[in-house]
C-alpha cells in the first residue's frame, strides 16, 4: 500500500507478514493459487470468515498489487479474484507453509485427514 513507502523494517520478514500476515490472507492466497474464484466462492471453502472480513482483506490484497479483481460487465454483475504476477511469486512460500502445516497436523493428530475439511482438500 502506498502509506508504507517511508516504512523501515528491522528484517525483512516484517514487510512479507505485512503484506500477507494476519488470520486470513494466507489461506484466501492458497484458495486463489488454484485460479480464479468469486467472492463466494470464497466464502463457501472459507466458511469461518464474515463478508466483511474477506472483503477487507481481498481489498488490501489487490491495494498491495497480490491480487487482481476482474469486474464483468453483465446482468447480474459478476467478479472473480486472481493471483497477479507478482502474487503467483507468493506461490513457493505458501506451498511450504501449507507442507509445513500438514507435517504439523501429522505430528499433532498422526492424521491429516482428522481434521482438514472435505471442502478443502476437494477445492
Amino acid at each position: 500500500m502506498s502509506t508504507r513507502k517511508n516504512k523501515k523494517y528491522n528484517i525483512s520478514v516484517e514487510a512479507t507478514l505485512e503484506v500477507i500476515g494476519g488470520k486470513w490472507k494466507c489461506v484466501i492466497l492458497c484458495h486463489l493459487t488454484h485460479g480464479k474464484k468469486r467472492t463466494s466462492d470464497l466464502k463457501r471453502i472459507m466458511p469461518n470468515i464474515t463478508q466483511k472480513m474477506l472483503t477487507q482483506q481481498l481489498r488490501e490484497l489487490e491495494a498491495d498489487g497480490i491480487v487482481s479483481r476482474i469486474t464483468y460487465h453483465q446482468v447480474p454483475p459478476k467478479v472473480e479474484y486472481e493471483l497477479t504476477e507478482y502474487g503467483m511469486s507468493l506461490k513457493p512460500i505458501l506451498n511450504a507453509l501449507c507442507t509445513w502445516g500438514e507435517l504439523h497436523i501429522v505430528k499433532e493428530y498422526g492424521d491429516k485427514f482428522a481434521v482438514l475439511e472435505d471442502n478443502i482438500l476437494n477445492h
